[in-house]
């Protein structure tokens, strides 16, 4: 019997010692000697009278206290257990001082009268390692991470060998990996493309999809597009697209409670030099009627009309339309007898540039006006391009074009649809005949002596009196120190909200305008400096100026939402509501407040 009660107190204290945990954690057991690390003591309880250890060779900060509850689900048989701990954990950062291998001592704590202790562990320290260097961040905090090392900026050509004048997309796309995040992008170091023409295309928003880069899942946002056309043959260089970031990475290391440390550092970030190989045009088989052209279009001629009197006048316009370089080429010039008369075209765009290239149409408007009576003919026009898909010159022409011109009463009938009428009527055989007459007086009255002049002269003496009162309201306006501030402070609240205004779209200095309107408008209203702008003088002093409980609740919760979101996603939409909130807002307390 006596032998059973033994045995049953060992196997009862050894369950519960078994329900104590109390251990020494670190990363690893070997560190650089520039290296910063932690190490953690960990109870899955609540204990008392903590003990740390020495710790030769090493400098330590600390110790770091965290709590918390942790749980644990269990099933067994289907049934599930549900257990919940609390913990405790005491951090100390060791810097080292020397190489060696070193022995951390045991930390003990008591619990339930009972004292716990660690287990010694051995920590190497060798050579210093090479570490990561980011602007901004102090060398003490640098870890022997490579933070943000998943985080590229990629340039991604459409293709990298093609002809004079055909198009190729850049599309630069910033990857990052899922457990990552990057803001505040800033300092755009575009390059200037010489020897391409270049059109950018505007990015509405920047929002982040899923990729791959290297075979591997990122998530991809796409800053910028641009389309160029290679001027020249030849092996031509892309300057790199440069940009800064700020860029929360994970850190290697979890938390007590699992979860990955994360730390924000400077990321600068470039595409390299990219390499494009334009090959010229083949000489074999260009006809002369090419200008340049490259891709794929339809070609006509057409008149407004093939049958006038003589001095009347008609449009010959000469449109290329289709998919290609659109600017990047000549239209070919009508040739006409020398009895009609030919004027300078009005040149039209009508050109769009998505990211497969320019499509549209060109035309050259010209106005002809025949002098005499007859029938005059128009010679084909050619037009050439080249052909990307078929990789040869096509050349198009127009039909034949006969003028009928009948007799004309030998005045010109202005033509209203005519662009270059300005230019026609230029010449004075076009010009219209006066149909009604204005006369100049040939004697003009002396202004010396007349109301005019003696008005003037009497003005400044009547001047003198409301100069004087003008002078006296400023003198006053300046000596009020405190309504001037005040209406120094309204001025900065219509500033900054119509900055936030202007800026609707780029989160961080929308929310910054906002906040600094806010901020001019509690000054002004409240009369408190910015010293004085304590959440709870805020309220107690609107509450003082008898605005209501709803007003006041509304504007704290502003203020609050513009200070976090400079720091988290916003959407253009959020931005826009925001703003009207502020705006409503204002104008609801500006009425309370002057009650």
């Amino acid at each position: 019997m006596k032998k059973s009660v033994v045995v049953f107190f060992l196997f009862l204290y050894s369950f519960v010692a078994a329900q104590v945990k109390f251990e020494a954690q670190t990363d690893r057991d070997v560190y650089g000697l520039n290296e910063r690390f932690p190490i953690a003591f960990s109870i899955n309880n609540e204990g008392d009278n903590f003990q740390g250890p020495k710790f030769p060779g090493f400098k330590a900060e600390g110790p770091f206290i965290n709590k918390g509850n942790q749980t644990s689900i269990t099933i067994i048989n289907g049934k599930m257990t549900q257990k919940r701990e609390i913990t405790t954990q005491v951090v100390y950062y060791l810097t080292p001082t020397k190489k060696g291998t070193f022995t951390i001592g045991s930390a003990s704590i008591e619990y339930n009268g009972t004292v716990y202790k660690t287990v010694p562990i051995k920590i190497t320290i060798s050579d210093p390692i090479q570490m990561p260097s980011y602007p901004g961040q102090n060398p003490r905090q640098q870890q022997n991470y490579n933070f943000g090392e998943g985080i590229h900026l990629v340039g991604e050509l459409s293709t990298k060998s093609a002809y004079v004048n055909e198009p190729v997309t850049v599309i630069y796309k910033l990857y990052f990996p899922y457990n990552s995040s990057v803001s505040n992008l800033r300092n755009f170091q575009a390059p200037k493309y010489q020897d391409f023409w270049s059109q950018y295309i505007d990015m509405k928003q920047l929002r982040a999809e899923k990729g791959k880069y290297n075979g591997k899942d990122y998530s991809v946002v796409a800053l910028r597009k641009v389309i160029l056309y290679p001027l020249e043959a030849g092996s031509k260089r892309i300057e790199p697209f440069k940009i800064d970031v700020d860029a929360e990475v994970p850190t290697g290391r979890s938390d007590w409670f699992g979860r990955m440390e994360m730390t924000t550092v400077e990321k600068a970030l470039s595409t390299g030099i990219q390499t494009i190989t334009v090959k010229p045009l083949p000489e074999k088989g260009k006809p002369a009627s090419f200008t340049g052209a490259v891709g794929a279009f339809t070609f006509k001629v057409t008149p407004s009309k093939t049958k006038l009197k003589a001095g009347e006048s008609l449009d010959l316009e000469v449109t290329v339309s289709g998919k290609g370089n659109l600017k990047l080429f000549t239209l070919p010039k009508p040739v006409v007898p020398s009895s009609l008369e030919m004027y300078d075209p009005a040149h039209q765009e009508n050109v769009q540039t998505p990211v497969t290239g320019m499509t549209g149409s060109v035309s050259d408007k010209y106005t002809i006006i025949p002098q005499y009576k007859g029938k005059y003919s128009i010679k084909p026009i050619a037009f050439s391009y080249y052909d990307l898909n078929s990789k040869t010159y096509i050349t198009l022409s127009s039909p034949e074009i006969t003028l009928d011109v009948l007799e004309g009463d030998g005045t010109l009938v202005a033509n209203n649809t005519t662009k270059n009428k300005q230019a026609i009527l230029k010449k004075e055989v076009f010009q219209y005949n006066k149909l009604t007459t204005s006369f100049v007086a040939t004697a003009k009255k002396d202004f010396l002596g007349s109301g005019m002049f003696y008005g003037l002269l009497i003005a400044p003496l009547l001047l003198i009196p409301v100069v004087v009162l003008l002078r006296k309201q400023k003198e006053a306006k300046d000596a009020d120190a405190f309504g001037n501030r005040v209406r120094k402070n309204n001025r900065l609240v219509k500033k900054y909200l119509s900055e936030a205004k202007k800026q609707m779209g780029d989160k961080v200095p929308f929310y910054m305008a906002m906040e600094k309107a806010l901020h001019n408008f509690l000054k002004a209203k409240l009369h408190i400096e910015t010293a004085e702008m304590s959440k709870d003088n805020i309220v107690e002093l609107l509450h003082q100026r008898n605005a209501s409980e709803n007003s006041i609740s509304q504007f704290m919760v502003l203020m609050n939402d513009c200070e976090f979101a400079r720091y988290a996603p916003a959407t253009d939409t959020a931005m826009v509501n925001d703003f009207d909130r502020a705006i409503a807002i204002i104008t609801e307390l500006e009425k309370q407040l002057k009650s």
